[in-house]
C-alpha cells in the first residue's frame, strides 16, 4: 500500500482575501487520492529574520521552529505568491530567510503556481524568479512541471472562500498530482537503490 504524500500548501500573502490564499486553501478541498494538502498558517506570526536569532544547535522562536517542523514533516512544498514592487512580500521573503538555516528544504521537492489574471501580463514572472533563486541557494528540488500559472479571478472564488470554478479546480488538483507523482518517483527510487 502506498503511503500518503503530505504537501504543504504556503501563500506568500497575508490579505484576508488573497486569491492566493484561496487557491491553495482549494487544493486542500480538491487534493487527489492519497494526497493530502496542509495549509500554512503562520506567515505573520514569523519574527523578523536575524542571523543571530538562529544560532547553530541553539533555542529558536516558537513560531521558528513550528515553520521548521511542519516543512520538516512533509513530503513537498507547494507555494502560491503575489508580487509587490517586482519582488517577492516582503513577509513570505522573511519565511523563505527562517527556512535557510534549518535545512528542511534542502532536497525538498518544490513547486509554486501563480494566481495573477490576465491584468498581470508578467504573471509575477519576477517573484517567482527570485523564489527559484532562493529555492536553488537552499538546494530543493523544484518540479518544474507542477510550477505553472493558474489564473484565479476574484470573480471564480465563492463565499466559503475556494475556488469554486470547475476548469480552475481541475487545473489545482492536476499541480497537486504533479508533485506528489514526482515525490512517489523519488520514494520508488530511493527503495530500489537500497
Amino acid at each position: 500500500m502506498e503511503r500518503t504524500i503530505q504537501i504543504l500548501l504556503v501563500s506568500g500573502s497575508l490579505r484576508a482575501g488573497s486569491t492566493n490564499t484561496a487557491l491553495l486553501r482549494t487544493a486542500q478541498a480538491v487534493a487527489p487520492g492519497g494526497v493530502v494538502g496542509l495549509l500554512y498558517r503562520g506567515l505573520g506570526a514569523l519574527p523578523h529574520f536575524n542571523p543571530d536569532d538562529d544560532p547553530e544547535g541553539g533555542p529558536i522562536d516558537p513560531t521558528v521552529a513550528d515553520l521548521r517542523a511542519q516543512i520538516g514533516s512533509a513530503d513537498a512544498l507547494l507555494f502560491s505568491t503575489p508580487e509587490y514592487a517586482g519582488a517577492l512580500p516582503g513577509s513570505f521573503k522573511n519565511l523563505l530567510e527562517w527556512t535557510v538555516g534549518g535545512g528542511e528544504t534542502y532536497g525538498m521537492p518544490v513547486a509554486w503556481v501563480n494566481a495573477s489574471g490576465p491584468a498581470a501580463p508578467t504573471g509575477a514572472a519576477d517573484a517567482h524568479d527570485s523564489l527559484r533563486k532562493v529555492l536553488g541557494y537552499t538546494g530543493s528540488d523544484i518540479v518544474e512541471a507542477a510550477c505553472v500559472r493558474v489564473p484565479v479571478p476574484r470573480t471564480a472564488i465563492g463565499s466559503d472562500g475556494l475556488v469554486a470554478e470547475p476548469a480552475i479546480r481541475e487545473q489545482i488538483a492536476g499541480v497537486l498530482a504533479t508533485l506528489a507523482r514526482h515525490v512517489s518517483d523519488r520514494l520508488a527510487d530511493e527503495v530500489s537503490e537500497e
